[in-house]
């Protein structure tokens, strides 16, 4: 694990552990609908790169997974019902990423942000195209490239 992760305050930490729900979430509601497909695509990337991504994340991903599914649903219940409403305050939690990323070293921010894109582009395509596959809607393709938090660059 990450050691910079565990020296940050705790709702430092909430934001980046709630980063794979809420994006989960923005990709899936992005057409107003929360498709189980979805989420379930959102889950399965989850499960895979607790064991198959950047070395340094895995831990944090064998974390996420093993609450994944109830943190999903526990946001849905909470979450405002009006499709306008909760997709501004997804993007309002996941904004915060903007003063955690910053606090990581830039190599492991680097893989988190890269991390996120690809894992919303996974999910974006479990309800597109034909049949569902290989395609980004258009709605999702507004948020697929997560414009509320700032590129992370290592020079």
């Amino acid at each position: 694990m990450i050691k910079s992760i565990e020296s940050l305050p705790a709702e430092k930490q909430k934001a980046l552990y709630d980063a794979i729900p809420y994006v989960t979430l923005l990709v899936a509601g992005a057409d107003g609908i929360i498709e189980d497909a979805e989420l379930e695509r959102g889950e399965k990337i989850a499960r895979i790169r607790a064991f198959h991504f950047h070395q340094e994340w895995q831990e944090y991903y064998q974390k996420v997974d093993g609450r994944l599914h109830e943190r999903l649903m526990e946001l849905i219940r909470t979450l405002p019902r009006s499709p306008e409403e909760r997709q501004k305050t997804i993007a309002g939690e996941l904004e915060k990423l903007n003063t955690v990323l910053p606090l990581l070293e830039p190599k492991h921010a680097k893989h988190f942000y890269e991390g996120l894109l690809s894992f919303a582009r996974h999910v974006a395509k479990a309800s597109g195209g034909i049949v569902g596959w290989m395609s980004i809607g258009p709605k999702e393709a507004k948020v697929v490239d997560l414009p509320m938090i700032e590129p992370v660059d290592v020079d």
